[in-house]
């Protein structure tokens, strides 16, 4: 017989209208058995089993959701579900680390750091304390700049025989200390390393760059001279050796070292340059131009004669009549072809050569100038004497015997120069284009509805807005990140009517005992308005109630719109909103933009589940006191480090979309809040309307019409709103007066809806009803 889904569902609403949770499972679960990709049926399966006690298979549902979601790269929603199961399995270290993974990808960096602790507190108690500095590594990868914990995490590695770990946290903290320009530390950090690596190339090139910016790279070249007589076949030892020979001004040491790399690649003769103008800053002229006169012909079949040139030019301003300088000045004229310079050269030449009675060069140079210049007696003159044309003269003088003796390594000069080096590093710069597209509204269309708008502003809150007036004042609103001490006179007042309307929300909040929301308002306000009395005041409240009682909690199912809620109420069914909202709520999903390689740990991917801790464990089985120091500062990092930048708008509204689909209104609610304290009111943009409209939304589904019409009026009163807008904020403030039972407010804000659009959601209807209900009122009280 073929399933029948919709007769199955029927009979599964039917039973959960009658109370039978039971009952309704055993239909839940047929729902799922038969159609595995309904994650609508496999979360309010879920539902049902927390209301029936059923914890672990309620688990097992939300943990197919969360896989889903993962594996589809919708990371926020996967976040919400794994919160969902660690309220019903708090601590878990399975969900912790899932979670960890996740906040990660989207740079919460505190929560995740959070959610580690609890796994690293995991592996602590069951004495497994490898794993526990496993995850402590990936804690400090969370923090790159917190070179102090990596030293103390490498120093655990170190006591736990650990050595490679050891070592690559030392190099990590050498390279951090470096990139700080800490160069004392990061040489401490890398010694420590070379002593328990295997693979020294790394971590001698990082000694070697922290000794050149010390200035003391002649201890560099020392220690690579130790490691190249270990390891002579290393070709990259070999390479750092001619650099660190070169920064410390050990010329000689790097001609040795450079011949051998040029005679295992020839190709590399152009390491000789360096050299030879190391040779000429320290004033060793000859030697400058033997380098030279080895790789000349190289040099200008690779057409490098210009720097060629160069070096020639500036050892003849050091000593004109350099006969060797000279030589190669002529053979690089020859090969240019420039007969007017390699005539000024050759005499050059001639007169250099008869100074230092260098009677070959001399008739050379003389032999080339009769044929260049047969008209010149004097040329002529002085060959004569020195007996006449050199036979079979050729172009240059230059020998063609390539490359100098290659020297060994045993040859290597033990003196080595001290000197200075000075380093310097590109600046780079960064431009960020962002494009904003402009929203168009539909008249007809409800508040919610507007927020598929919102969306497209969301993405857009790391760019500069272009803000115009939005209220009759004709102030241009100021930028996100403006202080607000900048404000003028009018607008003081209206931010001081604004926090008493925030401090009236936190009286609310407290006196109905939600003391995390109020708590949540209360940083918002301070962010926004800095130290106050009257914030300081509600905060005193805020703590004396704290240690008094809890907030409550209670299991919250989602039942729709306020409209439905004002209707008498029956069972309905949980369902998951994979679709928008019914009625007036109708809030477009926000999708979060998917990292670019999104994997899963494959430590999770295999569930190797780290083992739960038990309350009668101790809390430092196998844990030195260096990592229990390690443990202390993580954990007293994540209770006060405040948000990294990375946390923006986006990244909370995004999330507190996330918890409101799956039904997690406390979190969405601190989200939103968040979210609302980072932007302004009259910032130019939606974002702060967003907020407070999502606000209202959470707190009509929490059955608290009070706080949202607090948020609805917010809103109103922000302004900026366009027409639609503002006649959409009424309806919803209208809807929530009339669930408070406040039938004449409802009734004057739904007239003025009226007013404006009598079409609008049936308000005509609502405005009979409210004044049949307000008329009976009266006659009542008349009586």
């Amino acid at each position: 017989m073929a399933f029948d889904k919709a007769k199955v569902l029927k009979a599964a609403e039917k039973f959960l209208s009658q109370g039978k949770i039971n009952a309704a499972i055993k239909e839940y679960r047929q729902l799922v058995e038969n159609d595995e990709g309904d994650l609508t049926a496999l979360n309010m399966l879920g539902d049902l089993c927390v209301r029936a006690s059923k914890t672990d298979e309620a688990i097992s549902c939300f943990q197919r959701i969360a896989e889903h979601y993962c594996q589809q790269e919708f990371t926020l929603k996967a976040i919400a579900m794994y919160k969902k199961i660690d309220r019903l399995k708090p601590r878990d270290p399975y969900i912790a680390h899932k979670l960890a993974e996740l906040y990660s990808t989207q740079g919460l960096i505190v929560d995740a750091r959070a959610q580690y602790l609890v796994v690293a507190d995991a592996y602590n108690r069951a004495g497994q304390t490898r794993k526990a500095l496993d995850v402590f590594h990936k804690i400090a990868d969370l923090d790159p700049q917190n070179t102090d914990i990596r030293l103390k995490l490498a120093e655990g590695y170190l006591k736990e025989e650990m050595k490679t770990e050891a070592a690559d946290a030392f190099v990590d903290a050498g390279r951090y200390f470096y990139d700080s320009r800490n160069y004392e530390k990061s040489l401490e950090a890398y010694s420590k390393a070379l002593a328990l690596t295997t693979d020294k190339t790394g971590v001698l090139r990082g000694i070697t760059a922290a000794h050149v910016a010390l200035g003391t790279a002649d201890e560099a070249v020392e220690l690579l001279r130790r490691a190249f007589w270990e390891r002579p076949d290393d070709p990259e030892l070999l390479s750092m050796l001619v650099d660190a020979s070169l920064e410390a001004e050990d010329a000689k040491g790097a001609d040795e070292a450079t011949a051998l790399v040029v005679k295992e690649n020839p190709s590399e003769y152009t390491r000789f340059v360096p050299v030879a103008r190391l040779y000429l800053k320290l004033g060793q002229l000859n030697e400058t131009t033997r380098l030279l006169t080895s790789i000349v012909e190289q040099m200008l079949s690779g057409r490098e004669e210009k720097e060629l040139l160069s070096i020639v030019n500036d050892v003849l301003v050091q000593n004109p009549e350099q006969v060797e300088a000279l030589r190669l000045l002529v053979r690089i004229n020859w090969w240019q072809r420039d007969m007017d310079a390699l005539r000024a050269s050759l005499e050059r030449l001639a007169e250099a050569a008869q100074a230092a009675q260098l009677v070959d060069d001399e008739r050379y140079a003389l032999t080339q100038l009769v044929r260049l210049a047969p008209d010149e007696q004097k040329f002529l003159d002085r060959l004569n004497e020195l007996g006449g044309l050199q036979e079979e003269a050729e172009e240059t003088l230059i020998p063609s015997t390539g490359l100098t003796e290659v020297p060994t390594f045993q040859t290597f000069a033990e003196s080595v120069d001290e000197g200075v080096i000075e380093t310097t590093q590109p600046n780079e710069h960064f431009e960020w284009e962002v494009v904003t597209a402009e929203g168009h509204h539909d008249p007809s269309a409800s508040f919610a509805d507007l927020n598929e708008n919102f969306d497209s502003a969301a993405t857009t809150v790391a760019s500069e807005f272009e803000t115009n007036a939005v209220t009759g004042s004709g102030n241009s609103s100021q930028p996100q990140g403006q202080s607000h001490a900048q404000l003028d006179g009018d607008d003081a007042s209206r931010r001081e009517a604004m926090m008493r309307q925030e401090l009236e929300s936190v009286d609310f909040y407290l006196a109905q005992g939600y003391s995390d929301i109020a708590g949540d308002t209360l940083e918002m306000l301070e962010r926004q308005f800095g130290l106050h009395p009257e914030i300081q005041s509600r905060r005193e409240a805020l703590q004396a109630a704290s240690s008094t009682h809890a907030a409550p909690q209670s299991n919250v199912f989602e039942f729709g719109g306020a409209e439905e809620l004002v209707a008498e109420s029956k069972p309905v069914a949980t369902e998951m909103p994979m679709e928008p909202v019914p009625a007036f709520e109708v809030v477009s999903e926000v999708q979060p933009k998917a990292p670019a390689a999104f994997e899963i740990s494959s430590e999770v991917e295999s569930k190797v589940t780290p083992p739960t801790p038990t309350n009668n464990a101790p809390a430092a089985v196998g844990l030195d006191a260096g990592l229990a120091e390690i443990f202390e500062e993580f954990r007293l990092a994540a209770e006060e480090e405040q948000p990294s930048s990375n946390e923006d708008y986006e990244t909370h509204y995004n999330m507190g979309t996330a918890y409101k689909e799956m039904d997690l209104l406390d979190d969405a609610i601190h989200e939103f809040q968040t979210a609302a304290g980072l932007v302004n009111p009259g910032d130019g943009t939606s974002r702060y309307l967003q907020c407070c409209n999502l606000l209202g939304h959470c707190f009509v589904k929490k059955e608290l019409p009070r706080a949202a019409a607090i948020w609805f009026q917010k809103a109103l009163d922000a302004g900026g709103q366009t027409d639609d807008e503002r006649k959409a904020l009424r309806y919803e403030l209208a809807s929530v007066y009339d669930l408070m039972g406040e039938s004449g407010r409802a009734l004057d804000l739904f007239s003025e809806v009226y007013g404006i659009d009598v079409g609008y959601r049936e308000v005509g209807e609502k405005i009979r009803r409210l004044e049949k209900e307000h008329s009976k009122t009266k006659i009542k009280k008349k009586k």
